[in-house]
């Protein structure tokens, strides 16, 4: 038996400089895998950022080196190049090797700032195998390199120039990443909602990887008002033109683009300070509450809603596309991910505002008023009918012993961790699943054709659909806000559809309702996509049959044996035996799952809208500028 270790003050460890970046990465960077790979680069252009908020920069420019590395330029002020007396080091390597460090602690550095805790630009330096910063300031060129957060030259005037601004080069360690590999597409994203943010700043991109070139140029003079026209594109407009609001104050400012659409879904955007408060906020229940009070107000007063008749704040909210950025003086958020705004005057101040506002709008604008109160009443009607339909299907339930769709095939597991559904299109698939599966951890059910469009019905429809109510029986888990991830029956939803034009579509459907109903399900990766082969070949003069996804693969195998096989192409999941099934697509040890993520939410309402929406133009549109993307398609 080992000796105990003693504890005592030898076992006590002081972390120094960035050592408790490397030590603990997560806790500085949210993760180590492409999510946190990717958080480097934000951090460094939040810095940019905040001087454009300041009123000093305009251009930054965001470049992907042909070596995997990464530079941020600004033409900010530069950072700080004398020295700091008390620490005896120049301001630039102490911003980029103290945690803690920086002109964002009412220092008169920065008057709104996103980053807050002086963490970020030393976090990526901690973080990096190596970082070079050059300086632009005072008609000199002034440079200073590191090796994972250790300084290896100090800093120098190594030119002239007239620029001013700064340049950040990293390249991140791969003793820390999982992967290198910055992703263009979800780069691109954030930049471009931080150019929707910050009207009349240039964000450039630049990809000059080889096989990978690409450059995309954001500069929008509207900001958040052109925000909105995407967020609408495929949608039909309610209001005759958004209604927008610019307010500032010596502390805060507060900017808010709002449109409705005919649709049913609400989509609102919060931001302070130019982070995304996905979980929202005090600036957000600030607007929901004047929202809700004005409807109300308005409908009683122009005795549109009856007797005590009252609109809740979903109702108020259906098919609104909003945009929330507030920007303030110390913002107070939860944790380090910053992912709710906690400042409790923000709630008054956008409430007083928009009652302000949109409360002028709707007495200067009586027929976008009456519209939008009248679609608040069908809501409520809708959400009444849905309420009852669910209280009718809750006591049936109690009668009936919460009985499971009879074409389910359980598994005899009963640990959601260890289980998982498929989801099979027609009963002749499903049949041939349920053969060859392993009964012990997976389950199966078939729905029949084509499952309700949610993107098109309100929720009483949607509930009165006998496979969208079997897929809410069978996961447990329940929809919208009382959709509880932990009470769901299976750790993995696999959608298993035919490789062809309607097992695409019957997918797209699935993950609409997936999408709109069990929001959290899809975000926390229970998701998934089964990859069923395209091909079979079997090879001449032998039983020997290999599986082919894709192809390019079907292609290279067909040389090598100089094309002497015949090849099978299954349309259907029919077309495989239980055991040809279980051996290309559901056994865990040989079979490929694509995860559905949410790495970007919008972008995904705003596909599933104009794909599965009421507008065929921009439907149309969307087909004919995307055509290029199909390699091959069968008729």
């Amino acid at each position: 038996m080992a000796a105990k270790k003693e504890y005592d003050q030898s076992t006590i460890q002081v972390l120094e400089g960035l050592e408790p970046v490397r030590k603990r990465p997560g806790m500085y960077i949210g993760s180590t895998d492409e999510r946190g790979l990717h958080h480097l680069v934000y951090e460094v252009v939040d810095n940019a950022i905040d001087e454009a908020m300041a009123g000093f920069c305009d251009t930054v420019l965001v470049e992907i080196q042909e070596d995997g590395s990464v530079a941020v330029t600004d033409n900010g002020r530069g950072i700080p190049t004398g020295i700091i007396e008390k620490e005896g080091k120049s301001a630039v390597e102490v911003v980029l090797t103290k945690l803690h460090a920086g002109g964002k602690f009412g220092g008169g550095g920065y008057k709104f700032s996103g980053g807050l805790h002086g963490v970020g630009v030393s976090c990526v330096n901690a973080l990096s195998e190596w970082l070079e910063v050059e300086v632009y300031q005072n008609g000199k060129i002034y440079k200073m390199s590191f090796k994972r957060g250790v300084t290896q030259h100090p800093l120098a005037v190594v030119g002239s120039t007239s620029k001013r601004g700064t340049k950040v080069t990293f390249y991140p360690d791969s003793e820390i990443f999982e992967t290198l590999d910055f992703n263009y597409n979800t780069l691109r994203d954030r930049l471009q909602e931080l150019a929707y943010l910050n009207k009349g700043l240039k964000i450039i991109l630049s990809d000059r990887r080889p096989l990978k070139e690409n450059r995309d140029e954001f500069h929008y003079e509207g900001g958040i008002l052109e925000y909105i026209t995407e967020k609408m594109e495929g949608k039909e407009p309610v209001l005759s033109s958004p209604f927008y609001i610019d307010y500032k104050e010596e502390d805060y400012q507060i900017e808010i683009a709002m449109q409705y659409n005919a649709g049913y879904n609400e989509t609102i955007l919060s931001y302070a300070n130019n982070i995304n408060t996905h979980e929202g906020g005090t600036h957000l229940d600030g607007f929901k509450a004047a929202l809700t009070k004005l409807f109300n107000d308005y409908g009683t007063a122009q005795k549109i809603l009856k007797n005590d008749e009252k609109l809740s704040g979903e109702d108020c909210r259906e098919g609104i596309v909003a945009i929330v950025s507030v920007k303030l003086i110390d913002p107070q958020f939860e944790g380090q991910t910053k992912g709710k705004l906690g400042n409790s005057f923000m709630r008054a101040a956008v409430s007083k505002i928009v009652n302000e506002k949109l409360g002028e709008y709707l007495e200067e604008n009586p027929k976008d008023a009456r519209e939008l109160v009248n679609k608040s009443i069908n809501a409520k009607k809708a959400r009444d009918a849905a309420r009852n339909a669910r209280e009718l299907t809750r006591r049936k339930s109690v009668l009936e012993s919460t009985t499971l769709p009879g074409k389910l095939a359980d598994c005899s597991e009963r640990d959601p961790r260890k289980c998982e559904i498929y989801l099979v299109e027609g009963d002749s698939a499903g049949g041939t699943a349920k053969q060859g599966r392993d009964r012990r951890f997976q389950a199966i059910l078939p729905l029949r054709g084509k499952i309700l469009n949610v993107e098109k019905a309100r929720i009483h429809r949607v509930l009165e659909s006998e496979e969208i109510k079997n897929m809410i029986t069978t996961f447990g888990c329940g929809i919208n806000e009382n959709c509880d991830e932990a009470k769901l029956k299976y750790d993995r939803i696999i959608c298993m559809t035919d490789a062809d034009v309607d097992g695409s579509h019957i997918r797209i459907l699935l993950l609409t309702f997936l999408f709109r109903y069990m929001r959290p399900v899809v975000e926390n990766g229970h998701v998934y996509i089964a990859q069923p082969p395209l091909y079979k070949v079997t090879k001449k003069g032998s039983k020997q049959e290999n599986y082919f996804y894709s192809d390019d693969e079907l292609e290279e195998y067909l040389v090598s044996i100089d094309r002497k096989g015949e090849v099978q192409r299954y349309k259907g999941l029919g077309e495989m035996d239980a055991q040809q099934l279980w051996d290309t697509t559901m056994d865990p040890e040989k079979r490929t799952l694509l995860r559905v993520t949410m790495e970007d939410a919008e972008e995904a309402d705003r596909l599933f809208t104009l794909l599965m929406g009421d507008e065929p133009e921009a439907r149309r549109k969307f087909i004919e500028e995307n055509a290029n993307l199909v390699t091959d398609l069968d008729v």
